[in-house]
């Protein structure tokens, strides 16, 4: 049972939220370059004003696909508040980010809908919460937002569960925390250029030759923390992912996204009085005494 529930709606609001994002990361390398790509860098407030109404998008979409009450609005507050809250533990240092596994882990029960959503205002959130809030903030909401919708694409949310079920969410969250550190780098790497030639951003070379200056950018400057990120959420996930994993699945039993409302009447008004009129044949004839 999940929270939202993908519907055709919700389906066309993600992939046009995923495409402007994809749009958005990386079209400067197909930029010409005369284009001044630096000159794009104060664009990210106008992608972010696209972004919340987007957002919004998705979550008006999966309401009249499957409905979203608020028992679903206030789990998406509460996990939203957690992520948030877990991000400054580790303060970006060396890469330990602990709320990566707990954004993977409520994707993967509550499904892709609502894992993008979570994701999404839980970057926002922590944003807010840790004075991050800069023009990187909306591509870390997209980016986020993939993470946990990805983790709840994964096969097997039916039947797969215990120890390979752990397994499966530890190797998603290790490349997902890679991935996402590599989808930030793509976003500040067109911005700095005029580094090393061998790393540097060229804008109008060739896409094959900038591609490969991107990979040795990665490996040379942003390895050390996708890596630590990759092996705490590995580790978070098979320490604690069980445990946690039971306690999402018995609160979303328990609230009963999908059940429809019904109403019983009491077995005492279930059948109601009726008087009926006795006819003529009933009626006793009336007496001749006086």
């Amino acid at each position: 049972m999940r929270a939202v529930r993908l519907g055709p709606r919700s389906v066309a609001a993600l992939a046009l939220v995923s495409a402007i994002g994809v749009v958005a990361f990386g079209w400067p390398l197909f930029a010409p370059g005369d284009s001044g790509i630096t000159t794009h860098s104060a664009d990210a407030p106008w992608l972010f004003a696209a972004l919340l109404p987007l957002l919004l998008a998705v979550v008006v979409a999966t309401i009249a696909d499957s409905g979203l009450d608020a028992k679903a609005i206030a789990m998406l507050g509460v996990l939203a508040a957690a992520g948030a809250a877990l991000r400054p533990l580790g303060a970006g240092t060396a890469g330990i980010e602990p709320m990566f596994f707990l954004m993977v882990l409520s994707g993967r029960v509550l499904g892709p809908g609502f894992g993008f959503v979570l994701g999404a205002v839980s970057m926002f959130a922590s944003a807010l919460l840790t004075g991050g809030v800069g023009p990187w903030m909306p591509f870390q909401m997209l980016a986020m937002g993939w993470v946990s919708m990805g983790a709840g694409l994964l096969p097997g949310a039916a039947r797969l569960r215990g120890r390979a079920e752990s397994l499966l969410l530890a190797g998603y969250g290790a490349v997902a925390s890679v991935a996402y550190g590599t989808v930030m780098n793509l976003q500040g790497w067109t911005l700095m250029q005029g580094m090393a030639s061998g790393i540097s951003y060229v804008p109008g070379d060739p896409l094959g030759d900038n591609l490969a200056r991107f990979v040795a950018y990665c490996l040379t400057t942003s390895l050390g923390w996708d890596l630590p990120r990759a092996v705490v959420t590995m580790v978070l996930t098979l320490t604690l992912g069980g445990a946690i994993l039971k306690a999402l699945r018995r609160a979303t039993r328990r609230a009963a996204f999908e059940a429809p409302a019904t109403f019983e009447t009491p077995a005492s008004f279930e059948t109601p009085a009726t008087f009926e009129t006795p006819t003529a044949a009933e009626t006793p004839a009336p007496s001749d005494a006086p």
